[in-house]
Formats: C-alpha cells, sequence, structure tokens
C-alpha cells in the first residue's frame, strides 16, 4: 500500500498564497501519475492538478494561471503553490497518486486531505 500525507493548508486572505505538500512512500515513485484534487462545500470533487513522473503538468481552468504543481523525485514529495487564493478556493484538498501497468492494473491511493480556507 502507499501512503500519502499532506501538510500545509491553512487560512488565508484572499490573494494570498498557499504551498501544500504530498509525501509519498511509493518504492517506484516516478511511476505514479500524482494530482492534486479538492472538494470545497456543496461542491463535486475536482482535480485541480497532475503531473506525470515526466513532468508533464495538467492544471484545471478555474486555477490556471494561479496554481502550480510540481515534483521532487529525490525528496519523493508533490507540491502545490497556490497564488492569488479566491474565496472559491476553499475547499479540502487531496493529494492522488495513481499508475496503471500490466503487473498491477490500476492503481489510485488519496491522502487524508488538508484544508484550505481562504476569507473574503
Amino acid at each position: 500500500q502507499v501512503q500519502l500525507v499532506e501538510s500545509g493548508g491553512g487560512l488565508v486572505q484572499t490573494g494570498g498564497s498557499l504551498r501544500l505538500s504530498c509525501a509519498i512512500s511509493a518504492s517506484m515513485f516516478n511511476q505514479y501519475v500524482m494530482g492534486w484534487y479538492r472538494q470545497g462545500p456543496g461542491k463535486q470533487r475536482e482535480l485541480v492538478a497532475s503531473i506525470t513522473g515526466g513532468g508533464t503538468t495538467n492544471i484545471g481552468d478555474s486555477v490556471k494561471g494561479r496554481f502550480t504543481i510540481s515534483r521532487d523525485s529525490t525528496k519523493k514529495m508533490v507540491y502545490l503553490q497556490m497564488n492569488n487564493l479566491k474565496p472559491d478556493d476553499t475547499a479540502v484538498y487531496y493529494c492522488n497518486a495513481q499508475r496503471w501497468g500490466p503487473d498491477w492494473g490500476h492503481e489510485n491511493y488519496w491522502g487524508q486531505g488538508t484544508q484550505v480556507t481562504v476569507s473574503s
């Protein structure tokens, strides 16, 4: 089993910044596509950003230009830098790891979540 632990959430004002971190226990970290999802009050869970082992990123339209995802293969960490935060960014943010292959099928792991609250 892969363990994911998020940190870095908190309370900020509109326009502020936060950086979320996710530590991953996977021995073959670079095989996993890493992502950040969020679920706000009364909203569906949505993909915020993802990054492959090769560094290809996908950023959700609602956060494009404000959020950046990155990963560190040495530390086995993934980060979400959030700038110019808005009240609509308020949500629980979840770290996700996925990989596909003939030996393991589709693996999908989630962290416990970290709360981000943006005040107006």
